[in-house]
């Protein structure tokens, strides 16, 4: 995919490690003209760093990160890269996997999506990257005769710089105001007023609904001094737009430290912010498409 050898992942703002690019299982993007890359694992569709074309990595990798592929089937099997999907023009440069449920080797359940089942999907992940930005776009579409319900979320970890993840003046996500707030830790439930989202002094697991009207996501996260990054993030079933709600979770230490595929000590490194089609999602026709699309951009 790449004639590079190497490839960077970061842990913290100052700490990195490099994956060997000659696994099969890894795939880096290079915007030839910005010089901006990314790195991808084909298991579990997996983003693993992304660096702006003047060398600022957006998105943190635990070091103690397992690639088993916890989560649904999505995240247990391998994806194929799109054939004569991998591009790199002077706009921007990407690729696309994709995967088929039918083509699913593990993970599958016995539930709703038991192999006993018959509904049936395939999903494409696209991403894009240019000097400053990267789009991934999920599509998922119903290649089955039956409807089924559905959620999504893109669970990203956004690089905080220089531990700053619990220093509410450099850490915090803005654009929430007037959302529902549901409180996974404690429970309650509240309006989210003009104070920015920051991270307590314990676990943060707060789940973000839109109030009615609101359709797209478009937040501003502070992730450590002088880095600013913009995110948008849009859905839509069959064409019509869905409203997009959004998620912010960081283990703090005790969380953290109980965690088998976190470092103990990186919840100072990251905000996990993740816009999801969550509720108001009418069910997927067969034959029907649901597209769901972020754009980080650092400002």
């Amino acid at each position: 995919m790449s004639t590079v050898t190497k490839a960077v992942v970061f842990h913290t703002s100052t700490s990195s490690s490099e994956l060997d690019c000659n696994d099969d299982d890894v795939v880096v993007i290079t915007h030839s003209k910005t010089g901006a890359n990314c790195v991808l694992k084909q298991f579990g569709a997996h983003i693993l760093s992304y660096q702006t074309s003047s060398g600022k990595p957006l998105i943190m990798l635990s070091k103690d990160a397992i690639m088993d592929g916890k989560h649904g089937f999505l995240r247990r099997n391998k994806w194929r890269v799109v054939e004569g999907s991998q591009f790199d023009t002077d706009d921007a440069a990407g690729i696309s996997l994709e995967l088929e449920l039918k083509d699913v080797a593990v993970a599958r359940g016995d539930g709703t999506w038991g192999s006993d089942i018959n509904l049936n999907c395939k999903c494409v992940f696209t991403v894009k990257i240019d000097g400053n930005s990267m789009t991934n776009t999920l599509a998922m579409e119903n290649t089955g005769s039956q409807a089924f319900d559905f959620q999504a979320l893109l669970h990203t970890y956004y690089l905080v710089a220089n531990g700053q993840a619990l220093d509410q003046n450099f850490c915090n996500v803005k654009g929430f105001e007037g959302y529902l707030v549901d409180d996974k830790v404690s429970g309650e439930t509240c309006t989210l007023g003009s104070d920015p989202v920051t991270i307590p002094e314990i676990i943060i697991d707060r789940v973000y609904t839109p109030p009615d009207g609101k359709i797209d996501l478009n937040l501003t996260i502070a992730a450590g001094a002088d880095n600013l990054i913009e995110l948008k993030a849009t859905g839509d079933v069959d064409g019509t737009k869905v409203p997009v709600s959004g998620v912010v979770w960081n283990p703090h230490k005790i969380k953290a430290e109980a965690m088998g595929d976190f470092g103990s000590d990186q919840y100072n490194d990251m905000i996990c912010v993740e816009p999801g089609l969550l509720n108001n999602v009418p069910k997927l026709e067969g034959g029907k498409i649901s597209t769901f699309t972020q754009v980080m951009t650092s400002i």
